[in-house]
């Protein structure tokens, strides 16, 4: 059962980047190498499988959104979210072109809920099973009376098996005093933070520097914790894992990169300058570690840590309206002179 939810999330995870990137049938085997690598626990061996069912899904694609549209005649597959129409997309083809002695009619229906309820909207699993349910007795209902399995128990959050990853916000400055920050490009487009697993008897800065080495071939030195992050990937054998990754601020010598060799999901490797970072489509999580670690490289979360010291050591409810005043122009606030005394205490509270 873990392995078939497993099989199914990666497929709807591909699904998801083959249709925001246009279509692009050729590129399917790279996406799925890296879905099942970067997101997900599922053995390489297990590639063609996946493989081979996306194939069947995008051949029949153009069949398979108007089999939708008339079963959704209100909706155009624009207004469907790109979740909902790929869950579609791919219940619909395991209901009407898969093989029912793998996959009974019955389980692609409920499989197809299920992955509306774990990756949709409020209203997803309603939808899903509103159109696949229309087809389904549109074919006549096979295999209707055939016995499903019943769900494999959920495992708790604390008894989930932990994985310890670690990443680093990697940053050099040259002779020049040009800051610049190193990050690794995935084939989804983004950029992102060199990471990879911990190894047994290696402490997670160890493991962070050996990856960043192995992956970049940059010598890092790690500077300070960022902070820590989680989420949920599915192993065939082991279940839901946590994996846990730590992130660090790294610095490097400002040289030349080199991509690893067969690195899986990643195309590309580079320095860049604080002005271009704004620019580079990053996933969330990476973009508030480099605002972080930005603000620390550059000063300002000591000057903001100073600011809030100041504010704690002066007892600003006792001041005068006139040293109110003369500390909100020294701090540069706007209109200090027009403010009263409750809003100047605001003011130079915050």
């Amino acid at each position: 059962m873990a392995q078939r939810q497993l099989f199914r999330k990666i497929l709807l995870q591909t699904l998801f980047e083959w249709d925001m990137r246009g279509y692009r049938n050729e590129e399917i085997p790279s996406y799925v190498e890296y879905t099942m690598t970067a997101f997900n626990d599922m053995p390489l061996t297990d590639q063609e499988n996946i493989v081979a069912t996306l194939q069947g899904v995008v051949k029949k694609h153009s069949v398979l959104d108007e089999i939708i549209q008339k079963a959704a005649p209100e909706w155009t597959m624009e207004k469907i979210s790109i979740t909902d129409r790929n869950i579609l997309r791919l219940g619909l083809y395991e209901l009407l072109f898969g093989d029912h002695d793998l996959v009974p009619p019955k389980v692609a229906i409920n499989e197809a809920i299920e992955l509306a309820k774990q990756f949709g909207g409020p209203k997803s699993s309603k939808f899903v099973n509103g159109v696949i349910g229309a087809v389904y007795r549109e074919i006549g209902e096979p295999g209707k009376d055939q016995e499903t399995k019943p769900k494999m128990p959920e495992v708790a959050y604390e008894d989930m098996p932990i994985d310890q990853k670690g990443a680093a916000v990697v940053y050099s400055v040259d002779e020049n005093k040009v800051l610049r920050l190193g990050m690794v490009h995935d084939i989804f487009g983004y950029w992102t933070l060199s990471k990879g697993g911990i190894e047994k008897g290696e402490t997670v800065e160890e493991g962070t520097v050996r990856e960043v080495k192995e992956e970049t071939n940059w010598s890092v030195t790690i500077v300070r914790n960022l902070g820590d992050n989680e989420y949920i990937a599915y192993h065939p054998e082991r279940g839901p894992v946590r994996k846990h990754v730590s992130y660090f601020l790294a610095e490097s010598a400002y040289t030349e990169p080199t991509l690893e060799s067969g690195s899986g999901g990643l195309d590309d490797v580079r320095w860049f300058e604080l002005p271009e970072i704004a620019d580079l489509t990053m996933y969330e999580d990476v973009s508030q570690m480099i605002i972080k670690s930005i603000a620390i490289i550059t000063g300002q979360e000591e000057e903001e840590g100073n600011q809030a010291s100041e504010n704690e050591n002066i007892d600003i409810g006792s001041m005068k309206v006139a040293e109110l005043r003369a500390l909100a122009e020294e701090r540069g606030i706007e209109d200090h002179n027009r403010l009263k005394k409750a809003e100047l205490i605001e003011a130079l509270s915050q």
